[in-house]
């Protein structure tokens, strides 16, 4: 009995598309969706039994890995204490003084519950603050499904082919202006063309939703001076690289300081969980400081507060470079294999986070992304997978490493790449 496949036909006539969130449906490697069970360390068990060595790691959060002792602890005792007071507690302010204390961009924190929300209350307060109301994204970069981001955005629409939404007017996505990742060139020509009404600058320092890509170098510097030049917020949206590429996060690794910064996933030790953060002049505007309103009934929880802040108390006492050397390792060793293989592909990786990309040509922006091999990308896949290898799902996401794997994954992980046949 294949128990994913029956949970799927059940979910199927519940669920739209029998998912939670699009592509979790595997149909973009034309297979059907594994349903988990369990997962713990590195390794996360199906409801058929299987044991499959995770990359995926929640889509980033766990960094630590699945089921940290200190986390389980620490949410357990909080578990006892209730799980929701909808009046503030403890751990807010001990989340937000690690996050204040981590981030050079960051000297106040609201939390909220996802990185959607995060985005969204960030443009808010951009467009408050600055009195403006147009802003400009990359094509491919991804900061969740609020209407105004909607336009171009990555991963999920890219695996699913759908270039926007239905039910986003028009009107809405307007003021939306779009350049192409890593073109400073286009980012000055739109700055000329509407620098007086553009409020803020959003971007992945390091995008990760069209699979891995690096800005190039002077690319962030230049975003950061065109908004300095033009009265612009820079937001830097750090929902993957938050607390991942470093424990002061892309800001800190690249040392470009954004006005605001868009926080998830790890923040909140794998429970639900966002956060917007920046300069105290910008957090002010936010109610009830300001007239910028924003508001929520389970922000600031207590269990994702703890989960949050132990995650981070246990990465301070981590080694962040030994983690990025056998990252480099791995994916290197992986697209060795390949390319003996006759492979095309092009690797991009960056701390513990690494995409390969099933192509003959540099990745630099959404366009050459868009040019890997996704049949290549599909077989890869699913010979993987039945070894026991788990993988997003999309050529166009990112493999995340984590302090829970070790040696033993790693060559398992390689040996299933030489097994895999074209």
């Amino acid at each position: 009995m294949n128990i994913s496949r029956e949970l799927f036909e059940q979910a199927k006539k519940i669920i739209p598309g029998g998912v939670n969130s699009p592509v979790r449906t595997c149909s973009g490697v034309g297979a059907e969706p594994l349903f988990i069970a369990r997962a713990g360390g590195p390794y996360i068990y199906s409801e058929d039994g299987h044991e499959l060595i995770d990359y995926v790691m929640s889509w980033g959060p766990m960094i630590l890995g699945h089921c940290h002792p200190a986390v389980n602890r620490a949410l357990h005792d909080s578990l006892d204490r209730g799980t929701s007071f909808g009046a503030p507690c403890r751990p807010e302010i001990d989340l937000a003084r690690l996050i204040v204390e981590a981030l050079p961009g960051v000297d106040m924190v609201r939390m909220v519950n996802s990185g959607t929300e995060a985005t969204m209350s960030a443009l808010r307060l951009a467009r408050g603050f600055t009195g403006r109301s147009m802003v400009l994204k990359f094509n491919g970069c991804y900061h969740g499904h609020v209407d105004p981001f909607l336009a171009s955005a990555g991963s999920g629409a890219a695996t699913l082919c759908i270039p926007g939404t239905p039910g986003v007017p028009q009107e809405v996505v307007s003021g939306t202006l779009l350049a192409d990742y890593n073109s400073l060139d286009q980012v000055k020509e739109i700055f000329e063309k509407h620098g007086q009404d553009i409020a803020a600058i959003f971007v992945e320092p390091a995008a990760g939703n069209m699979g891995l890509v690096l800005p190039e170098q002077g690319f962030l510097e230049g975003l950061r001076k065109l908004a300095d030049d033009f009265g612009a917020l820079l937001v830097f949206d750090e929902v993957i690289t938050g607390f991942r590429v470093s424990y002061s996060g892309a800001q800190g690794y690249y040392g470009i300081v954004p006005d605001i910064t868009c926080l998830g996933k790890i923040i909140g030790g794998g429970l639900p969980v966002g956060a917007y953060g920046g300069k105290r002049i910008i957090m002010e505007k936010i109610a009830p400081c300001g007239d910028v309103y924003q508001a929520g009934t389970l922000s600031g929880n207590p269990l994702a507060m703890t989960a949050g802040y132990q995650t981070l108390k246990t990465l301070q006492t981590m080694d962040y470079l030994a983690l990025e050397n056998k990252t480099a390792e791995l994916a290197q060793n992986l697209k060795k294999i390949l390319e003996e293989k006759g492979i095309p592909v092009q690797l991009n990786a960056l701390a513990s986070i690494f995409t390969l990309f099933f192509s003959a040509d540099p990745v630099t922006d959404f366009a050459s992304a868009k040019k890997s091999d996704q049949n290549l990308f599909k077989k890869f896949y699913n010979q993987m997978r039945q070894q026991g290898i788990y993988l997003a799902p999309s050529g166009f996401e990112c493999a995340f490493n984590s302090f829970a794997h070790g040696p033993g994954e790693w060559e398992k992980t390689l040996e299933a790449a030489r097994k895999v046949r074209f």
